[in-house]
């Protein structure tokens, strides 16, 4: 290739990681999940690299975006901690089993992988979008033993609203369980966890939807830390390669971080609804692909997919500020 295709593809992927930053830190999802399905779709660099790279966009734009949301006290540290240690773990296992598995793994294996988390993610999302405010704001009636423990309960300034609110949160045992078992799924697929991790912060444990979006980006930094080693050690980082998806996920992640602060948290819950449909068909045609259910999909039908996703959440959102004013 030429010098100036080169730059000119390098422009690209930037660009493309600062829109994928801003919107996976304010829904709180870790760029990975949207990166590595469009980048396995539409690309043919190996699978390995493109994985690990997918951890390094789920992971960079947290740096930038945790010192912002200290200073506006809506980082919960020790909650974010103790999930951590659980999701860490779970993903160092998840991505030491992609490297073990490059070479070896079946395609039935992966189509079944890939069809089941984008069954699991498309319920989610289902569950989301039915259960409206009642996943803002939960209510949460009785803490654990072990919750109580940890003393994970925690109190931030609500802009939106011009108040402090103090809430609770409950589960913290069950909460770890399956942030290990994301932190595989995710780590192996090199796609974060972001996508599962805020859901069961919020709907397991209780916690409001816009600080789940927020310690999720702190959980995924963390994680995403450890389990980038083992695609290291594997040759799997190309520098020229990553450095511009690296790039815009900080510019990304900057600019997020602000927007996630003062954004009406009914806008959040979309972006995360519109985000996680998206993943899911990608996931599940992907997972059929493989198993030879169905012949390969149009890269036309995932870009009209992704063009119809973004501008029904656009919609949406210039609606309810009609509404609103």
């Amino acid at each position: 290739m030429d010098t100036f295709s080169v730059v000119l593809i390098i422009l690209v992927f930037f660009l493309l990681s600062t829109g994928i930053a801003m919107l996976s830190t304010i829904a709180g999802i870790g760029g990975g999940v949207i990166f590595t399905p469009i980048m396995l779709a539409f690309t043919n660099v190996n699978s390995l690299v493109v994985r690990a790279t997918g951890i390094i966009v789920a992971m960079f734009s947290s740096p930038i975006s945790i010192g912002i949301f200290t200073r506006k006290g809506l980082a919960n540290y020790r909650l974010s901690l103790v999930m951590a240690i659980s999701q860490s773990l779970g993903a160092l296992s998840g991505a030491t089993l992609a490297v073990m598995t490059a070479a070896e793994a079946g395609m039935v294996g992966e189509g079944l992988l890939r069809l089941g988390l984008g069954l699991i993610l498309m319920s989610v999302a289902i569950y989301f979008l039915s259960g409206g405010k009642k996943t803002e704001w939960p209510v949460v009636k009785h803490v654990d033993k072990f919750t109580r423990l940890l003393k994970l309960e925690h109190s931030y300034y609500e802009e939106s609203e011009g108040a402090i609110r103090k809430y609770k949160v409950t589960r913290a045992l069950s909460g770890m369980i399956l942030l290990f078992i994301i932190g595989v799924v995710g780590g192996f697929f090199g796609m974060g966890g972001g996508w599962a991790i805020t859901p069961t912060l919020n709907m397991v444990m209780g916690m409001p939807l816009r600080l789940s979006a927020v310690n999720s980006g702190i959980i995924l930094g963390i994680s995403g830390s450890v389990s980038i080693w083992p695609f290291i050690f594997a040759g799997g980082i190309i520098p020229l390669f990553v450095l511009p998806w690296l790039a815009g996920q900080i510019v990304g992640g900057f600019v997020g971080a602000h927007l996630l602060a003062r954004i009406k948290i009914g806008i959040v819950r979309m972006i995360l609804i519109g985000i996680m449909f998206y993943t899911s068909f990608t996931l599940v045609m992907r997972g059929f692909e493989m198993l030879d259910v169905i012949s390969a999909t149009p890269a036309i039908v995932d870009i009209v997919l992704l063009t119809v996703t973004l501008a029904g959440i656009i919609i949406w959102i210039s609606r309810s500020g009609r509404h609103q004013s």
